[in-house]
């Protein structure tokens, strides 16, 4: 007979990049700082693997 396979424990996802690992942020350029469009990057509450931090 097989051993019964463990049930893996629910993840969450992280909330701030929901569950993605990467945010968009504003590129602003020039001595007034304007915003001219969007860079993606690295999450750094989930540090890119979309999983909500365990506290």
């Amino acid at each position: 007979m097989a051993p019964r396979k463990t049930a893996k424990p629910k993840v969450t996802q992280c909330p701030v990049c929901k569950g993605s690992g990467e945010v968009s942020r504003t590129v602003r350029v020039g001595r007034k700082h304007r915003a001219v469009g969007e860079q993606s990057g690295f999450c750094l509450n989930c540090f890119g693997s979309g999983e909500a931090p365990a506290d």
